[in-house]
């Protein structure tokens, strides 16, 4: 399909000898939220850093807009535009927020896209405008997230992946990063969400992969799977 930017086509990955995920296969179409659902050790965020180049697969293929980029580097894939914010945060909290936002452009040689790129960043994020000298190590964990997602937007992401941009954040602000999340995606990017707050994805999401033991067990678009008994009684707590 031509629509389609993002493919896994039975990928396993190894943490030593431990097998992760055990051939995973899945796609994500151009303009869509996709969500990945599960428990904590269900292989989500393993899916993401190996769809990243952070684990290497063992087996199987990753393709981006059709091209094979199963074993490339973490920051070649980053350069194509398949860029990852992930789980809890990892700003740097020595630096400030408009240096930890410029660090998500190192990939850029033209100092103009840059400036329009922070530009973009700020009016997205005004709280992170009012700020740009404070340390992000002193931010709230809403602000920090926020910053996360920023520096991930600064590299100029075709496809943004997202790990659990609610964790640990109080009720109002993970209904703020929602918001942020469908603006994001109204305004054109395509995102893969590992979240744990299946409510929420699913409320966002257009589609969903449900994990067990690093494999998919359920497919589906979000709105069956919110219907889904067996998918609410263990993740939506119905």
């Amino acid at each position: 399909m031509s629509d389609v930017l993002l493919s896994l086509q039975d990928v396993y990955s190894n943490y030593g000898k431990i097998c992760a995920l055990h051939g995973i296969s899945f796609t994500v179409g151009k303009g869509q939220i996709v969500t990945l659902l599960g428990a904590n050790g269900a292989g989500k965020s393993t899916t993401l850093k190996t769809i990243s180049g952070l684990v290497p697969a063992s087996a199987g293929r990753v393709e981006f807009f059709g091209e094979d980029i199963t074993h490339l580097p973490a920051h070649q894939i980053v350069e194509m535009g398949l860029v990852h914010v992930p789980e809890g945060r990892r700003i740097f909290k020595d630096l400030t927020v408009k240096e930890n936002l410029e660090l998500g452009s190192y990939t850029l040689k033209d100092d103009k896209i840059r400036k329009a790129r922070l530009d973009a960043a700020f009016d997205r994020f005004p709280r992170l405008r009012e700020r740009p000298r404070q340390l992000g190590g002193t931010l709230s964990g809403g602000e920090q997230q926020m910053l996360a997602i920023g520096r991930g937007l600064m590299a100029g992401p075709k496809v943004l992946l997202l790990d659990e941009p609610s964790m640990g954040l109080a009720p109002v602000i993970v209904s703020e990063i929602g918001k942020i999340i469908r603006q994001l995606n109204e305004d054109g990017t395509t995102i893969l969400l590992v979240e744990q707050n299946a409510k929420m994805a699913l409320k966002l999401a257009h589609f969903g992969y449900v994990l067990e033991t690093g494999a998919i067990v359920v497919a589906g678009p979000s709105s069956e799977l919110k219907d889904n008994q067996d998918i609410s009684s263990m993740y939506l707590g119905g």
